[in-house]
């Protein structure tokens, strides 16, 4: 493992500690908060996106957390190569051994976006190690998916300019004018064409293989969906459709939309403490 100052590019805590693993098909970074001893809860972002988006809420979450928050392979500071796989299964095997290197044996595993199928890929994969999980603006399926507008399609020129970033990233919030953060595009930047397209098809692969409900409701783990309901990616009703998962609890968000988690933490943290609060699991 290599350690380094996280930098202004770590939105998060002023502690975050910030290191990169070599795994056998590329090096992974991540950030780690809060207490070492504490419950682990696995943060991953969404496609074209990193470990930041998750920062502001680190000091909400980590007062009584080991928050772990990842880059997945071909984002943020991960390793980005052509000829590696970027299939959801493939990324949450990344995450399980990024875990075991760090001696973690339970985790509660939170993602935004796609980052929720990941992290149902990794509850399938790993079940003794993931205790329970915890998607935010996630789509079940792809019939929930809302088709964007032209301007709002992928970039046509790689690098994009901001321009293009912007108009590509403004469905992420509730309501236009919103004031995308500048790390967020840059996220984007960051990447390579191919890791940008790759890893937006390996999500439609994964949900038109099967949807999160279905597998979800054979796994048997602790569900909460939380999701802004005036996303614009995604049809904030479909949520409804993960109460096929026995026990799942689901929390609407009036007023914020698919990035709830940058457009109010604090909201947003309430019912996601609430939940791991009663499934944690404590290492001492």
């Amino acid at each position: 493992m290599t350690v380094s100052d996280g930098g202004p590019y770590v939105n998060g805590s002023a502690g975050s500690r910030s290191s990169t693993l070599s795994l056998d098909d590329g090096d992974i970074h991540l950030c780690q908060d809060g207490p070492r001893d504490a419950p682990v809860l696995l943060l991953i972002h969404g496609s074209a996106s990193s470990t930041r988006s998750w920062g502001p809420m680190v000091p909400l979450l980590t007062g009584s957390h080991r928050g772990i928050r990842i880059d997945l392979l071909g984002h943020g500071r991960s390793a980005k190569p052509a000829d590696r796989s970027y299939a959801l299964p493939d990324q949450a095997r990344r995450a399980g051994v990024a875990l075991d290197r760090l001696g973690v044996e339970h985790a509660v595993v939170a993602g935004h976006s796609s980052g929720g199928a990941v992290a149902t890929a990794l509850a399938e994969q790993r079940p003794e190690l993931v205790t329970a999980l915890v998607l935010v603006n996630t789509g079940p399926g792809l019939d929930a998916f809302i088709a964007p507008e032209s301007a709002a399609t992928g970039p046509s020129r790689w690098p994009p300019t901001d321009e293009q970033l912007r108009r590509l990233a403004s469905t992420a919030f509730s309501r236009a004018g919103y004031r995308i953060p500048q790390e967020l595009l840059d996220d984007v930047r960051g990447m390579t064409r191919h890791t940008f397209t790759a890893t937006m098809r390996a999500t439609r692969s994964y949900l038109e293989q099967r949807a999160l409900p279905d597998r979800l409701a054979d796994l048997g783990k602790p569900l909460l969906v939380i999701f802004g309901e005036d996303d614009r990616r995604w049809r904030s009703s479909s949520a409804r459709d993960y109460r096929a998962v026995p026990g799942s609890k689901i929390a609407f968000l009036p007023g914020l939309g698919h990035s709830p988690l940058l457009e109010d933490p604090p909201r947003t943290a309430a019912p996601l403490l609430a939940f791991t609060a009663i499934h944690t699991v404590r290492t001492d």
